[in-house]
C-alpha cells in the first residue's frame, strides 16, 4: 500500500489473510487525506475486498469526507454485482 497525495494505492492481493492488516492503514491514509483508492496494481480480490472498501466508504461519510474507488478489477466488479452493494461504494 502506498498514499500519494490524494490518492491510496492498493497492491497485491487483497484478501482475508491480507485486509486486517490493511484496513488499519488505509483508514489512516484516508484520514490523512487520500480521497481516491486505486486498485490498480491489486493482483488478487475475494470477499474481504469488499469488506474493505464498505468500511472505508462508511468511515468516509462518518467524517463527511468524500472518497471514491479506481480500477476496480473484474473480479471485484463481480463480487460488487453479487453482493449488490454498488450503491453503497458509489459517489
Amino acid at each position: 500500500m502506498r498514499h500519494d497525495g490524494d490518492t491510496l494505492h492498493l497492491e497485491g492481493p487483497v484478501t482475508m489473510e491480507t485486509v486486517p492488516a490493511l484496513l488499519t492503514g488505509a483508514r489512516a491514509a484516508c484520514r490523512s487525506g487520500a480521497t481516491r483508492v486505486d486498485f490498480a496494481t491489486v493482483t488478487e480480490v475475494d470477499s474481504a475486498a469488499i469488506a474493505l472498501a464498505l468500511e472505508l466508504k462508511r468511515d468516509a461519510r462518518e467524517r463527511q469526507a468524500a472518497l471514491s474507488f479506481l480500477n476496480l478489477p473484474p473480479g471485484l466488479h463481480k463480487l460488487v454485482e453479487l453482493y449488490d452493494v454498488g450503491e453503497h461504494l458509489a459517489g
